[in-house]
């Protein structure tokens, strides 16, 4: 009988990857990408083998291939680089939320998990990678070079950098790899987003942070005859 590991193996070559390349998707065996000229939409399968199975799950990731120059092959979805416009595990895409993994173990049943992942991608991992894929009405408002100082401050205090400043319907939103749970970021972006706030750029009144995923963590507005920006 074929062992877990071999199972696996052919359930990616054989199923999973021939099923991806139908529905658009350039690659083989751990890694697949959108075509795009501009950005890296990448899909990439994370297995884990033990316990006479082999559990594996998707991971996503868009990134601009210009912040990519110098590499010659795509990015890995499975590794966080810092240099991601978006970054996220498939499961929380679902609507279970959290962790998804699929499972591969020897019987008659093997390639029903393989299938389900198949079904996963089709029906909500390539509907968002094409969705950031579109053109975005929005302004690149800084780049990392003018992010330096900002990006210093959170470096020293130990919270990820901003990953891009963008203005969107006059809004000034930074986004970056943060939780709501983080005094540290918390504390450091209401300091940048004062200092944004100061510079009283007429295209925006508002300063939102988001998360990796899209997420609005804070809001921040001038303060209505104070120095200090408000939060919501």
């Amino acid at each position: 009988m074929p062992t877990a590991q071999e199972l696996y193996t052919t359930g990616i070559r054989n199923h999973f990857a021939p099923a991806l390349r139908a529905l658009g998707l350039r690659g083989w065996r751990h890694s697949f990408s959108l075509p795009d000229r501009d950005r890296w939409a990448v899909l990439g399968v994370q297995a884990v083998p033990g316990d006479g199975r082999v559990r594996y799950t998707v991971n996503l990731s868009v990134t601009d291939k210009a912040a990519w120059d110098r590499r010659s092959i795509r990015p890995d979805a499975n590794f966080r680089t810092g240099l991601e416009r978006w970054h996220s595990p498939i499961g929380e895409l679902l609507p279970v939320g959290g962790e998804v993994w699929w499972e591969v173990a020897p019987g008659p049943r093997w390639l029903i998990a393989v299938e389900d992942s198949v079904a996963a991608v089709r029906g909500y991992a390539l509907p968002e990678l094409r969705r950031r894929l579109r053109t975005e009405e929005r302004e690149h408002y800084l780049g990392q070079a003018e992010l330096d100082g900002v990006n210093g401050a959170l470096a020293a205090a130990a919270v990820a950098r901003i990953q891009r400043a963008e203005l969107a319907d006059g809004t000034l939103e930074l986004h970056g790899a943060w939780s709501r749970h983080d005094p540290a970021a918390h504390a450091v972006l209401a300091g940048a987003a004062r200092g944004f706030l100061s510079a009283r750029d007429a295209r925006f009144r508002t300063v939102r942070v988001l998360d990796t995923l899209g997420r609005t963590l804070w809001e921040f507005r001038p303060a209505t005859g104070g120095n200090h920006p408000e939060a919501d």
